[in-house]
């Protein structure tokens, strides 16, 4: 996606400070997902320019993976920036586009816990696997002989239970 030039709001205090917002805004439609979430994060952590950043991410034609991204960063918001980023992701759950408002709702739902769980199913109490590994030890004062029988005993994998 070509990314238009962003003008400077004047919160900046240097030019450090607009190459990084700079280069975290390209970084945050990048296809590759991890770099996409870590920038999120980062962003979520500069306050108005972050919650700008993600803002024109949210409300953007960019992919589905940039606004699940966009839609992390805000949750992370911390501090004062909280609740204008929690009022993004209502609003973006009115939007027009299907892929914000699916990754709004997404949102809310993680952040009040009404995620659905995995699919995957929950393993069984029974089919634990051993609690116990057989070694070979050596008894004590005794070589190590091939010809000698080696000792075995149970070694616990689980720390002792106090009654």
């Amino acid at each position: 996606m070509k990314l238009g030039k962003r003008t400077p709001t004047g919160r900046e205090k240097d030019e450090a400070s607009i190459q990084l917002l700079a280069r975290l805004r390209e970084q945050l439609y990048s296809p590759n997902l991890n770099v996409v979430r870590q920038t999120a994060y980062h962003l979520s952590w500069l306050q108005e320019d972050g919650l700008e950043t993600l803002k024109e991410a949210l409300f953007s034609n960019a992919t589905r993976r940039t606004k699940n991204a966009a839609t992390y960063g805000l949750r992370k918001m911390r501090g004062r920036m909280t609740k204008p980023a929690l009022m993004l992701i209502k609003v973006g759950t009115d939007s027009t586009n299907s892929a914000t408002s699916q990754a709004c709702r997404n949102a809310i739902d993680i952040l009040f816990n009404r995620h659905p769980k995995s699919t995957k199913r929950p393993h069984s109490q029974s089919r634990r696997p051993n609690r116990f590994e057989i070694k070979d030890v050596p008894a004590r004062g005794q070589r190590t002989n091939t010809s000698l029988p080696r000792v075995r005993r149970l070694v616990s994998h689980d720390p002792p239970r106090r009654s």
